[in-house]
């Protein structure tokens, strides 16, 4: 039996059905991306929930989404915003118990203006703390309670350390680290960041997750793996050393090129 490690994907409900053999043949990891709209969120979702259910019934992988990021951030100095963005969070954690999930995807509050600018302002690094605790608190009480982990992804951020200091604070294992290979590559190509690589040894076992992306370092591509100048070898080399099994989801654009992307990790002899 191979030892590589096992790759899944993200896709909508309905590129659930046309993968589920896929996914099924080696309980790959699973994250869907029906459930990140506000409107879908605040309407009637039960019915695209009953569906997921019926076609995973016997899938034996771990199931997760992306939640809700259009239009906010976790670090609202707003009151009003974090509001609405804990409501968001806990609607995104009624999905979860009702399919099943044991992760949700939220984006890191951290920017490339941030990071020139977090010593410039006196307490600045400690707000934005303060803040994603005020805006998470609830989420973080009610993902405990329903065995769900908000992985934290990067998206702008330039240092690989920061949020990992963020999700450490909360002292909780329902709080963990994502890593997006295809941010981490852009912020290195584009802002002076340090390599993908360097990003999995930030995080270490604090590592629940990874989106497995190929871009060129410049723009936020999700090509299929191997289009684009992402070093797998070095990625998969540092996730060797993690102890902690983060789910690897390839989230690529073209849906009908994620089983080519797994096969292209399997001819380098990285995963499978």
């Amino acid at each position: 039996m191979s030892s590589l490690p096992v790759v899944g994907a993200a896709m909508t409900i309905d590129e659930l059905e046309n993968h589920r053999d896929w996914l099924f043949e080696k309980s790959r990891d699973l994250e869907l991306q029906s459930f990140i709209d506000a409107d879908v969120l605040n309407g009637d979702w039960t019915p695209r929930a009953d569906r997921a259910r019926k076609l995973l019934d016997g899938f034996r992988g771990r199931v997760g989404i992306h939640g809700p990021f259009w239009g906010f951030i976790i670090a609202s100095q707003d009151p009003d915003i974090r509001a609405v963005v804990s409501r968001r969070m806990l609607q995104g954690l009624d999905v979860c118990a009702a399919i099943g999930g044991t992760h949700m995807v939220i984006h890191s509050p951290y920017t490339t203006w941030g990071y020139n600018n977090l010593d410039n302002n006196p307490g600045e690094r400690e707000s934005i703390i303060d803040y994603s605790h005020q805006t998470m608190r609830q989420a973080v009480k009610r993902a405990e309670e329903i065995d769900c982990t908000l992985v934290i992804e990067n998206i702008e951020d330039k240092d690989p350390h920061i949020r990992v200091a963020l999700a450490e604070s909360f002292n909780s294992p329902a709080v963990a680290v994502s890593i997006d290979t295809g941010h981490a590559h852009y912020a290195h190509g584009s802002t002076g960041a340090p390599p993908v690589d360097y990003y999995v040894h930030a995080a270490g076992n604090r590592l629940g997750h990874v989106h497995l992306q190929d871009a060129d370092g410049y723009a936020d591509r999700h090509w299929p793996l191997g289009q684009g100048t992402v070093n797998w070898r070095a990625v998969f080399a540092a996730l060797a050393k993690v102890e902690s099994n983060p789910r690897l989801i390839i989230e690529i654009k073209d849906k009908s090129k994620i089983i080519a992307s797994a096969e292209y990790l399997a001819s380098i002899g990285v995963a499978q």
